[in-house]
């Protein structure tokens, strides 16, 4: 094991960050209106009295880009887990499917399926994160069949009161980041890295999504209004009909 050092994490997390916002301004920029309507539940709009295009637009696109930024950032941070454990524990990005990180620590092997938060997924999909434990556990008892192994389900923020699932540990924000570096300010201490060219980068982010608004608002009006008023037969048809 090794300490960790701190201006190692900074530096990581200065040289990285711009991929997060290089890969939000790209999915904004390749967005169409088209997609949004078709993903979105055209009902709850209505049922909330939605009448004006662009705030029904804004509405749109706002929800799709707060779930594709979630998603962008969510494996940032995974790679800073892989890139922290890394350095402390000579962890490593794992083979086994589901599998996002593999190290040892005071004799025990743990591998880990990293999410962004505690409410990360419904119980199909915890199931599936349990199956893909039970497989790598497996596998790695080929090799050695004696192992003493444990299966974690790391999340980046958040809270987790009962820890221990059985089939697996849960550890949410600073208990995960202190498992995987031994240091237990270190949730606190990738905030401030994290802001690195955060302006700028902004800047020219919300230049554009202005511009995206703008446009969709346009099209939207061209398509799915008469006389200025919404026309939610269309759009229902357009989001649910047949094909």
């Amino acid at each position: 094991m090794q300490p960790l050092n701190p201006s190692d994490v900074v530096r990581f997390v200065e040289q990285n960050i711009g991929e997060f916002h290089e890969r939000r301004a790209t999915s904004l920029k390749s967005l169409r209106l088209s997609q949004i309507l078709k993903r979105k539940n055209p009902y709850l709009f209505k049922a909330k009295d939605i009448n004006d295009a662009h705030d029904l637009v804004k509405l749109l696109l706002d929800a799709h880009l707060s779930s594709q930024e979630e998603t962008i950032f969510g494996e940032f941070l995974e790679k800073l887990a892989i890139f922290v454990c890394g350095r402390v524990f000579g962890g490593k990005k794992s083979s086994a499917e589901g599998i996002d990180l593999e190290f040892e620590r005071d004799g025990v092997i743990y591998i880990l399926s990293i999410k962004s938060g505690p409410n990360w997924g419904n119980s199909s999909q915890v199931k599936r994160m349990v199956d893909n434990f039970k497989q790598a556990k497996r596998i790695l008892r080929t090799s050695n069949h004696k192992a003493n192994i444990q299966a974690v389900n790391g999340c980046c923020y958040g809270q987790e009161a009962h820890p221990d699932k059985g089939d697996y540990l849960k550890l949410c924000g600073q208990e995960f980041w202190e498992f995987i570096s031994r240091d237990d300010r270190l949730f606190v201490d990738i905030v401030e890295p994290l802001g690195h060219q955060a302006k700028e980068r902004n800047k020219a982010f919300w230049a554009e999504y202005a511009k995206i608004v703008n446009l969709f608002t346009q099209e939207f009006m061209d398509e799915f209004c008469r006389d200025g008023i919404i026309d939610w037969d269309k759009l229902v048809r357009f989001n649910s009909g047949k094909k």
